[in-house]
């Protein structure tokens, strides 16, 4: 009977749960599985039933080309952002009261600043004419000025500075959370200070660190303003890709495909980069 009771009880508690959750299920599901969907069925429908549009990633060279200089510049973001963000959180960790609110105030500078006015910022301080060729060349560094802007370099830095928040402060959060001690304990036992940092330290980092990576990697693929801006229409990623075939040439199936495709790439590199930490923590 007690049993009985206990299974009675439990069912109704989780109607009750079911109850409570499907609001925000049904919000979900009209906000962001319906869209998604609706998106997916136009890239097999429009403008004819099929695999047309999925058929232009293989026949038309000029997607590919988008795609890999997506992809690139992403990973490059990825790389550079989470590096300078693990040296800066761990400079945080380390850091007395005064020095970490100066180093959290200039972290998040970048959020609070509108994207454009960053974007056309970097463009004022990387141009031909701008302040860092200019200091360059008045130390005699260069003779002329480089060219920093309207290619690939301008949109990395743009990018990169923008992508260094997010990567600073999940890592920060990760060491954050470690036991002292144990570090303590493996000096005790001999280790010297680098030792200690990549056999014990960085692995235990290592959550936070393929947090950052997957976050950044989600931002970065799908960057548009700062491509246009920086990129000055010389360096086209999938997104503003993306709006133009759906602004201006008015291809939804071309679009909703790439859009599709630009999911599908995402899911994949979070899934594989989620099991490979997964790995690292158990072989650890």
């Amino acid at each position: 009977m007690a049993v009985a009771a206990r299974l009675t009880a439990g069912g109704r508690d989780l109607r009750a749960l079911a109850v409570l959750l499907l609001p925000s299920a049904a919000l979900i599901a009209f906000l962001f599985i319906l869209p998604v969907a609706l998106v997916l069925a136009l890239s097999f429908t429009d403008p004819d039933v099929g695999l047309d549009n999925y058929r232009l990633l293989v026949e038309n060279p000029a997607l590919g080309r988008i795609f890999l200089t997506t992809l690139r510049i992403t990973v490059v973001t990825v790389l550079v952002a989470t590096f300078v963000g693990y040296l800066v959180a761990y400079r945080m960790l380390h850091a007395g009261p005064r020095e970490f609110r100066f180093i959290l105030f200039c972290l998040l500078i970048p959020l609070w600043t509108p994207i454009l006015v960053r974007a056309f910022a970097w463009v004022a301080l990387l141009q031909n004419n701008g302040i860092i060729n200019g200091i360059l060349m008045d130390l005699g560094l260069l003779d002329g000025p480089v060219r920093m802007v309207r290619n690939e370099l301008g949109v990395l830095i743009g990018m990169i500075h923008v992508m260094i928040p997010y990567a600073t402060l999940p890592i920060y959060s990760a060491m954050k959370g470690l036991d002292p001690r144990v570090m303590q304990a493996a000096r005790s036992l001999g280790a010297r200070p680098w030792s200690t940092f990549w056999r014990v330290f960085f692995p235990m980092t290592l959550p936070g660190v393929g947090t950052a990576m997957i976050l950044v990697f989600v931002i970065s693929i799908g960057f548009y303003v700062t491509p246009i801006v920086l990129g000055g229409g010389t360096v086209v990623m999938i997104a503003e890709y993306i709006s133009v075939q759906i602004t201006e040439t008015v291809r939804w199936g071309l679009g909703s495909m790439l859009a599709t495709v630009l999911l599908a790439v995402v899911l994949l590199f979070v899934a594989a980069f989620r099991r490979l930490t997964i790995l690292r923590q158990g072989v650890s």
